[in-house]
């Protein structure tokens, strides 16, 4: 782990005593330097071994463990879909409150670790011990209780981890760095969807063994991260201040909330989707079960391959141009459309096609968005709390989505396939969250 000195003391790369000024018993300073590139290697291996750990349980672990169920007579014949929303629905509700509580808690650590290590650490240990209780679970309630506390546990990680992009990232690096963490972060899901595919028939390994091997990368991290260190102690939190831990005025930060918005939006129509695609191919496409495993990985390393090279192009431009905007708001536009196209496939190469286009979309995305994200944030020293605040955007709607789309696609289709209806309103969903970034003001 690094150390510092001196009255700079605790800084992260690239700020110096200069740029650093004390109020309110808080050091606030945005770094003008770039970022170490020890500190940009590892953020994205530990991103990219972080998903493959996260995600191959979430894309087709669950999905998996629910037939394995079924298959054992502990759910009905036709309740996989219902399962699997009730499971994805309390996992996403814990993913909201832990990403919020953890990221202030971050904010105020006084460790002589820093005030991110020993968060993004301990949050990976607590998902791989909640991923021994989810693989072994006798029923959905106990996978339910196994995935809930994963969800705790990771979002203890990505709260942290996130906010020292704003410790660590000049702005006028966001764009390329954020670029490349969502590339790795969805070479990530691909490669747990390789996992997964590879030990379907052995859940315990599937669950566990990469979120091992993503304990040693999030230690490797936490040395290498040139952490930084509160000089004081904050002022105690009452009640009040745990309360608007949840909240940022919209009315105070326009821009931060039409941003929320925009995030949650897409989020929405983006889990409405794959919360649903094991079941999708199952019913709609009418897959059989045993080749579920493979056409997901396929469609995912198709859409991965489109989304790394746009990502990146997209990334980079917007750095060169100066501007953030134009590309979230196409991007989700482009979003809807491959959104409400699933409707009308009727076969895989069909779905391989749409899943391209979906990656397209989703790369220009995220290779802008955090960007801006970071760039409208109210205030740079409370960093963790602010992403943990706009988190809720993105884990709110994984709560809602499989919720709301679990009654609907029963909507006048008793074997749970009513997708027409569901991907319509998650289309509109998407729509809207174009709509709402052309008011942002703080950034072009």
């Amino acid at each position: 782990m690094t150390t510092s000195s001196g009255s700079a003391a605790g800084m992260p790369s690239g700020m110096t005593t200069s740029t650093a000024v004390v109020r309110d018993h808080h050091w606030l300073a945005e770094p003008t330097e770039p970022a170490r590139k020890g500190y940009v290697a590892w953020l994205l291996l530990a991103q990219l071994f972080f998903f493959i750990a996260l995600l191959g349980p979430a894309i087709v672990g669950i999905g998996i463990k629910i037939q394995s169920l079924v298959a054992d007579g502990v759910i009905p014949a036709n309740g996989g879909t219902a399962a699997a929303a009730v499971l994805g629905g309390f996992g996403a509700l814990f993913a909201t409150i832990a990403n919020v509580v953890f990221g202030r808690l971050s904010d105020r650590t006084t460790s002589r670790l820093g005030r991110r290590r020993i968060w993004i650490v301990a949050g990976t240990v607590i998902m791989t011990g909640a991923f021994v209780i989810m693989a072994l679970a006798p029923s959905l309630l106990v996978a339910t209780i196994g995935w809930s506390i994963a969800q705790l546990g990771a979002n203890m990680t990505l709260a942290p981890f996130i906010a020292t992009i704003a410790d660590q990232v000049p702005r006028f690096q966001r764009g390329k760095i954020t670029a490349a963490l969502g590339i790795a972060q969805n070479v990530g899901i691909l490669g747990g969807t390789y996992v997964a595919q590879w030990f379907a028939d052995q859940l315990f390994i599937m669950f566990v063994a990469p979120s091992i091997l993503a304990i040693v990368v999030m230690i490797i991290f936490a040395v290498v991260l040139p952490d930084r260190r509160l000089p004081v102690t904050p002022p105690r939190a009452t009640l009040r201040d745990w309360a608007e831990t949840f909240w940022v005025s919209p009315a105070k930060y326009p821009d931060y909330g039409l941003a929320w918005w925009s995030r949650f939006l897409i989020t929405f129509a983006s889990f409405g989707f794959t919360t649903f695609r094991f079941f999708y191919l199952l019913n709609h496409i009418e897959v059989p079960e045993g080749q579920i495993p493979a056409v997901i990985t396929t469609s995912v390393l198709i859409y991965t391959v489109a989304l790394v090279v746009v990502s990146y192009l997209a990334g980079w431009l917007s750095d060169k141009i100066g501007k953030r905007k134009v590309f979230v708001w196409s991007s989700t536009a482009l979003f809807a459309f491959g959104t409400f196209a699933l409707i009308f496939v009727e076969d895989v190469g069909t779905f391989y096609v749409l899943e391209a286009i979906l990656g397209i979309a989703y790369g220009m995305y995220v290779g802008v968005d955090l960007a801006l994200v970071v760039d409208v944030l109210p205030n740079p020293d409370d960093s963790g709390k602010d992403l943990g605040v706009f988190n809720i955007a993105n884990a709110l709607p994984q709560t809602i989505a499989p919720l709301i789309g679990g009654f609907l696609v029963y909507s006048g289709d008793p074997t749970g396939n009513n997708y027409g209806l569901w991907f319509s309103v998650c289309a509109v969903a998407a729509i809207i969250g174009a709509i709402v970034i052309f008011p942002i003001k703080k950034v072009r």
